[in-house]
């Protein structure tokens, strides 16, 4: 059985990609590192969404909140912003790159990949970089199985967010409460 370290943005999007990680084989462990997201308060129900989804599953999760540090991502994007995104998943793939080669993993992936809102061509090249012979990233396309997620989060009463996770994506969404 291959050992799969998964990085996880929320519990909603780590349902089914968990679900099919397990049916390719894996034995998967969640990864809980995401500075992008803003304000502390949502990051911490994003955390335990994912947590909530991890003890449904009955996975292990490795939580970073000792590397919860907004201001390293603000500098990683700052005079950036029209690329931002490729930077916040550079900044968090290769953490979880990082993680997956000094844990002896065969795969990391991430659930990025299960949003239609993300670059998912950014995010395979980005992974592939980062990929080593001994610690492969995995390519898969976790759209598939965006409604039956949606659907189960919702069953199961786990936290949605309303936005990616950053302040530049929280300003998008809500930017006609000001009336623009």
């Amino acid at each position: 059985m291959k050992r799969a370290l998964l990085h996880i943005c929320c519990g909603p999007c780590s349902i089914t990609t968990i679900k099919t990680l397990r049916d390719q084989g894996c034995e998967v462990t969640g990864l809980y590192y995401n500075p992008n997201i803003h304000p502390l308060t949502e990051y911490v129900k994003r955390r335990d969404g994912c947590l909530e989804v991890a003890e449904k599953y009955g996975i292990k999760v490795i939580v970073k909140d000792d590397e919860y540090a907004p201001q390293e991502w603000f500098r990683a994007v700052a005079y950036r912003e029209n690329n931002r995104c490729f930077h916040c998943y550079a900044l968090r793939l290769e953490r979880t790159a990082q993680i997956a080669r000094r844990g002896g993993f065969d795969l990391f992936t991430t659930t990025l990949l299960y949003s239609k809102f993300q670059k998912h061509d950014q995010i395979a090249a980005l992974g592939q970089d980062l990929a080593t012979p001994k610690t492969r990233f995995l390519y898969h396309d976790f759209r598939e199985g965006w409604k039956e997620g949606i659907d189960i989060s919702k069953e199961w009463g786990i936290y949605r967010q309303q936005y990616c996770g950053c302040l530049y994506s929280e300003n998008e969404r809500y930017k006609k409460e000001l009336g623009a």
